[in-house]
């Protein structure tokens, strides 16, 4: 889904090293590898579903986010998120690995994650659960929602409760925010306005964080390609 249409399930892809090289030959932005992290279809959800804001619902609101996970189809059992590990897994395993293995920066201030959808949501959350490791993120289209529906959902309240609580501070990070208003992304731009009100009480500005809306652009790789310039700029602006 990262750099091959003709070797995922939808023939899409963002194209991300395409993107990436168009903007390196223009000398515009600071060279980078791109770390393609493979997710098991199966513990997506879970791998991926911000695991505290989830822990401080009430039992009530989670068989709540349960039953609105399993009428997704999403989980079969007791929704049950480990991001936690996950992320642990990226930083004491994965990060490891790839700053031994390759000729990379190790430091906070060259390490950055990106995803889209539910991806957008863990890599918010990795910023804040480690914003000693990561120095910036890139969300397209985040799954604020955490489950497919708005109605009667108490996620968005709690993710934005953790946000207000847990945000890196901004004169060491860079944040990156966008959504459309089709298909499933038509679900996000209320929270998303709520997310900035957030970034501006949190003394964010618009040289460590950009919010950007693409009415008309639907849920896809797709509509992600066609923006993806616009994360990478400004995130390795030189």
């Amino acid at each position: 889904m990262l750099f091959d249409p003709q070797q995922s399930w939808n023939k899409q892809s963002w194209n991300i090293d395409d993107v990436a090289s168009k903007l390196f030959s223009e000398n515009q932005i600071k060279k980078f590898i791109v770390v393609g992290i493979w997710n098991d279809g199966q513990t997506r959800h879970t791998d991926y579903f911000p695991q505290k804001p989830y822990e401080q619902l009430s039992q009530l609101e989670k068989d709540t986010v349960i039953s609105q996970l399993q009428r997704a189809g999403r989980t079969k059992e007791t929704f049950k998120p480990q991001s936690d590990n996950y992320l642990k897994f990226l930083v004491s395993e994965l990060k490891p690995y790839i700053d031994k293995t390759y000729s990379v920066h190790t430091d906070k201030e060259n390490t950055f994650i990106a995803g889209s959808s539910m991806g957008g949501l863990i890599s918010i959350y990795a910023l804040c659960e480690y914003p000693e490791v990561f120095i910036g993120a890139a969300c397209l289209s985040t799954h604020w929602p955490g489950t497919f529906t708005l109605e009667n959902n108490p996620l968005p309240d709690a993710f934005l409760r953790y946000l207000e609580k847990n945000l890196p501070h901004p004169e060491n990070h860079k944040i990156y925010f966008d959504c459309g208003d089709q298909t499933l992304d038509s679900l996000y731009p209320d929270i998303q306005k709520r997310v900035d009100e957030i970034m501006v009480a949190k003394s964010y500005s618009s040289n460590n964080w950009v919010t950007r809306y693409f009415p008309g652009e639907d849920h896809s790789e797709q509509a992600w390609n066609k923006r993806l310039n616009i994360p990478l700029a400004f995130l390795f602006k030189k």
